[in-house]
């Protein structure tokens, strides 16, 4: 599966963090379940490229998925060998990118002020993680729209939950990475799932699925 497609079909991104290589097929099992598409697990988890391995052999086909809190072109190599196919960053590093773009690889990196952001898309991405959303609003989105490309895909992501998905998409969000909201480490599978579906189902409210 694509991102692109995968977005399309449900816009978000499962963020999980702290997640563990015993758990992640059963947690990504109840996520697909309920309809999401996309996981990214953080390079701070523990053993994440591990888990990114479970995931890339079991979902190969029905879900797109790689890692996030990605800092260096290491790493980028190290997700590629794990089968990822998405790459997540905080931050705008045009090194990363490039070597993201090289690989074949989704490239999210993350980005605040317009800089930031045409830095980003100059070096090869496509997509766009707004970072810190919640504490921006959508208002600075709906700013950033005017003058960015209309083909760049931006992604709210932090501090944005079911309650907030309308809002967002109004002002033109092409998803959303939901990580607490969704997952926590220790959280029940069936919690996990019922906080998975309650998500779907704001999106597909917003947009009038």
């Amino acid at each position: 599966m694509k991102f692109e497609a995968a977005l399309v079909e449900m816009p978000i991104v499962a963020i999980l963090r702290g997640i563990t290589p015993s758990t992640v097929l059963a947690v990504a099992d109840a996520l697909a379940s309920a309809g999401i598409r996309i996981v990214e697990v953080p390079l701070n988890s523990p053993e994440p490229l591990e888990s990114i391995s479970r995931l890339s052999r079991e979902f190969s086909g029905r879900m797109v998925c790689g890692a996030g809190t990605v800092l260096d072109c290491n790493s980028v190599d190290r997700v590629h060998e794990a089968g990822g196919t998405l790459v997540v960053a905080p931050n705008t590093d045009h090194r990363v990118i490039d070597r993201c773009v090289g690989k074949g690889l989704t490239v999210i990196p993350g980005f605040v002020t317009p800089t930031e952001a045409f830095a980003a898309l100059q070096a090869g991405a496509r997509h766009l993680k707004l970072f810190p959303a919640g504490s921006l609003g959508p208002a600075y989105l709906k700013a950033l729209r005017g003058v960015l490309p209309k083909d760049t895909a931006i992604l709210p992501v932090g501090g944005v939950g079911a309650a907030d998905i309308s809002a967002w998409l109004a002002v033109g969000a092409s998803g959303f990475g939901i990580g607490t909201e969704l997952f926590r480490p220790g959280m029940a599978v069936l919690e996990v799932h019922r906080r998975a579906t309650t998500l779907v189902r704001a999106c597909q409210g917003a947009r009038g699925d």
